[in-house]
């Protein structure tokens, strides 16, 4: 397996740090609103991830975070003179909600921010006192220039950053590129701490609780690739200083998803929100893995619309065979390989083993497809008819895409044996009667 490595800009081999086992951070959202189909498309891409290296049997350990001590979150509390806690609270249920609604799953490690304000001032007090930042007027700043290859993860040079850093009068840095760590304030929620009553810097968050939650470095830490700078590379800066590693061994960042040439964003542009988009969620789960991850989407109602076709496509043929094996006792049978069906899922694999190129596992899939069809209609054994099912469901698992057939019951079987009598002997009427049961049923 390959995976591009945003570190070292280049494709390498896939070497966990523990054998059989993976540990992935992706970083959450702050969760002030809901989230748009843009900020989806990391949920969607970094959950196949987690799900095909489960299919290849590594155990994972994914951890992503609630973003819930924020500027925003304050003003947005302020203007419904509410409390911060209520403002997450509902926002942190909304996008559990949003992540189902996208077929993705809501079974990892969420670690809040405000959980772990403990150790994040623990991690602080640390940098403080081996001398990579300092304390001014209650506030606390990183200093990058402990740092001899900052920028290395975004391919840019501290003499470019100093040029083109916007410098306050009077700062209190020591350096114009240096990053809050703790900000004191009075205005919404504060904590205890010894540099002052405050509140968290962004860039010290994830990294402290990847540093209390793994104790380690990590295999893999993701995310748009909208926080490659300066997010990633100040959390790279901190664990370089203080562990001496890159904090994972791979970065990994998704494209954006866009709205014809502008970036999707709630603070401006059009935006379509997840809990308000009104289509099949298999649809849209396609049409976001249909490009690279690290590729842009352009995002038009036409494109989503071909991928919701291709899912109904999908689906007929996989449910034809579900039924096909079902009415004749074939569902738990010994599956046979077909050659054709061997090479599908073969290139499927190699799809996968390369940078998580769903875009060409889609085309596995589309392959399958058609070799399904092929098969129903040329009356082969029902064991390679089961072979195909089987290797439905193995690409459905790792892709995230729900057909949720369940077996006949005795009862509908006969229904439909009765059904198919009705229309092999002309007698319309109770073909007519027994066909809108099934179709109630959800059979047909």
């Amino acid at each position: 397996m390959k995976i591009f490595n945003s570190y070292t800009n280049q494709l390498e081999e896939f070497i966990s740090i523990h054998k059989g086992i993976v540990n992935m951070y992706v970083c959450g959202p702050t969760v002030y609103n809901y989230i748009h189909i843009g900020n989806a498309r990391p949920v969607i891409f970094f959950d196949t991830v987690k799900n095909y290296f489960e299919f290849r049997n590594y155990k994972v350990k994914f951890v992503s975070n609630f973003t819930d001590v924020d500027d925003k979150i304050i003003t947005k509390a302020i203007e419904l003179k509410t409390t911060e806690k209520e403002i997450t609270d509902k926002f942190i249920a909304a996008f559990l909600k949003d992540v189902e609604k996208v077929n993705s799953s809501t079974d990892y490690i969420q670690p809040r921010v405000t959980e772990y304000m403990d150790h994040i001032i623990k991690y602080i007090g640390i940098l403080i006192d081996k001398g990579f930042a300092y304390k001014v007027d209650g506030d606390v700043y990183f200093r990058v220039a402990n740092v001899k290859n900052y920028g290395v993860l975004s391919n840019r040079k501290i003499d470019d950053l100093i040029v083109g850093a916007r410098v306050e009068v009077n700062s209190k840095k020591e350096n114009p590129l240096d990053f809050t760590l703790w900000k004191t304030t009075d205005v919404g929620i504060q904590f205890d701490s010894p540099f002052g009553k405050g509140r968290p810097g962004w860039h010290t968050e994830c990294v402290a609780m990847i540093d209390d939650v793994f104790g380690e470095q990590i295999d893999i830490h993701g995310g748009g690739s909208g926080l490659m700078f300066p997010h990633h590379e100040n959390e790279i800066a901190q664990s370089e200083v203080l562990n001496n590693h890159s904090l994972a061994r791979y970065w990994m960042h998704n494209g954006l998803l866009n709205i014809g040439e502008s970036k999707m964003s709630k603070s401006e542009g059009e935006i379509i929100l997840v809990k308000d988009l009104d289509v099949n969620p298999n649809g849209f789960r396609l049409f976001t893995l249909s490009t690279h991850y690290r590729s842009p989407i352009n995002y038009s109602d036409e494109a989503l619309d071909v991928y919701v076709k291709e899912w109904e496509k999908i689906l007929r043929t996989y449910s034809a065979l579900f039924l096909k094996l079902d009415l004749s006792d074939k569902l738990y049978a010994n599956a046979k390989i077909d050659p054709d069906l061997l090479l599908i899922y073969k290139d499927f694999l190699i799809a996968m083993d390369n940078d998580f190129n769903t875009a060409n596992a889609i085309t596995a899939l589309q392959n399958l497809n058609k070799k399904a069809n092929q098969l129903l209609r040329s009356n082969v054994e029902d064991e390679i008819l089961l072979s195909a099912l089987k290797l439905f469901e193995d690409f459905f698992k790792v892709l995230g895409l729900k057909a949720d057939k369940k077996p006949l019951s005795n009862e509908d079987k006969e229904i439909y044996l009765l059904w198919n009598k009705a229309r092999n002997d002309k007698d319309f009427d109770n073909a007519d009667k027994y066909r809108l049961i099934l179709q109630q049923k959800g059979i047909i």
